[in-house]
C-alpha cells in the first residue's frame, strides 16, 4: 500500500513538471520581444517591473510575457493578433486588462476600494493611466494634472478660471484631494466628508468658534467651488448675491440689489451696496467668530 502511494505521488509530480515544461515552451523570451519592440524594451528596463532586486517581483520572472502573456504563438504567426496576448489597448476589455494588473497588485494598500470606485464603474482600466514600460513615478503615462484632464475636461475648464486651486502651477495635485483608486468619501475624496478634506489645509476655518456660521459647519461647497471660479476666493457667486441666497431679511438690506443700488445709482443716491466686497466689508469673520455679544454673533469686525 505504501509503495503504491509513493508511485502515485511520483506520477503526480512528473505530470506537474511536464505541464510546467509545456507552459514554459509557450514563452518566446525577452530577446525575441526586443527584436521587434526595441523602444518598449528600453522603457521596460527603466521601469520597476524589470527590477529583479525587488523581492518577489513577478513581473520580472518572464519579462514582457509576465504581463502580456506567452508570446510564442504570436511570434510564429509573424506578429499576428489574436494569439492570446494582451496588448493593453483601449480596444480590449477593461475588465480583462485590470485583471492582469490586479493579479499582482490586488493586495496593494493603494487599491483597497478599487471595486467600489467610479473609475472602475465607468470602465477605466489601470492601463488607461499607467504604463508597464514607463520609468516615471508610479508608472504614470503623463504628469498630473494633465493626465486627469484628458478625461475631466470640465474640471480643466474650471481650473483655467481666474480663481482656482494652484493645480496648473504645480503646487497641488489632484491626488492630494482625490484617491484615484476609490475611497469611502464622496467624489473619491481622501476624507469621509468634504469639510474634513478642506480642513486639512484650511485649519483656521475649522474652529471651534463661539459663533459658528451654519453653512461652514455643514459643507464648504455651499459657498465655494473646489476647482475654479470666476469669483474671488473660489466663491460660487459674487457677494452680496451669494449672501442673499440665504439672508433675505427685510430690514438690514436683504432685498435683491437693483440697478439703482449699483454704481450708476451711487452717484446720486450715495448708496454703495455692491462696492468692493459687499457684505464682507463689515462681516469679515464670515467662517466663525470669537467676538463678544451681538458683534460676534453677526460676524462683524
Amino acid at each position: 500500500m505504501f509503495s503504491l502511494f509513493i508511485f502515485s505521488l511520483l506520477v503526480s509530480v512528473t505530470a506537474i513538471f511536464q505541464q510546467s515544461a509545456a507552459a514554459d515552451d509557450d514563452y518566446a523570451g525577452i530577446d525575441v520581444c526586443r527584436a521587434c519592440h526595441q523602444k518598449n524594451y528600453d522603457n521596460y528596463l527603466k521601469s520597476t517591473h524589470s527590477k529583479a532586486a525587488i523581492p518577489g517581483n513577478p513581473a520580472n520572472k518572464n519579462a514582457c510575457e509576465s504581463c502580456h502573456g506567452p508570446g510564442l504563438a504570436h511570434v510564429q504567426k509573424a506578429g499576428a493578433k489574436g494569439t492570446g496576448m494582451i496588448a493593453f489597448s483601449k480596444k480590449e476589455n477593461p475588465e480583462m486588462r485590470q485583471a492582469r494588473c490586479l493579479a499582482c497588485h490586488q493586495d496593494s494598500t493603494a487599491v483597497p476600494f478599487w471595486n467600489l470606485s467610479k473609475h472602475k464603474i465607468n470602465g477605466v482600466s489601470c492601463s488607461d493611466c499607467h504604463s508597464g514600460h514607463s520609468g516615471t513615478k508610479n508608472n504614470l503615462k503623463m504628469a498630473e494634472p494633465a493626465l486627469c484632464f484628458t478625461c475631466h475636461a470640465d474640471i480643466k475648464a474650471q481650473a483655467n478660471k481666474q480663481s482656482h486651486h494652484p493645480m496648473k502651477e504645480g503646487l497641488i495635485k489632484c491626488t492630494q484631494c482625490h484617491d484615484q483608486h476609490g475611497s469611502s468619501g464622496p467624489k473619491m475624496v481622501k476624507a469621509d466628508t468634504v469639510n474634513e478634506l478642506c480642513f486639512k489645509c484650511h485649519a483656521e476655518k475649522r474652529g471651534p468658534f463661539l459663533w459658528e456660521h451654519p453653512p461652514v459647519a455643514e459643507n464648504c461647497l455651499t459657498c465655494h467651488v473646489p476647482h475654479g471660479s470666476n469669483h474671488g476666493k473660489l466663491l460660487s457667486s459674487k457677494p452680496p448675491l451669494l449672501c442673499q441666497s440665504c439672508h433675505d431679511a427685510t430690514r438690514h438690506p436683504g432685498t435683491i440689489y437693483s440697478r439703482f443700488e449699483t454704481f450708476p445709482g451711487s452717484a446720486t443716491s450715495g448708496k454703495n451696496r455692491i462696492i468692493a466686497r459687499g457684505c464682507l466689508n463689515c462681516h469679515t469673520n464670515i467662517h466663525g467668530s470669537m467676538g463678544p455679544s451681538v458683534r460676534g454673533q453677526r460676524f462683524v469686525r
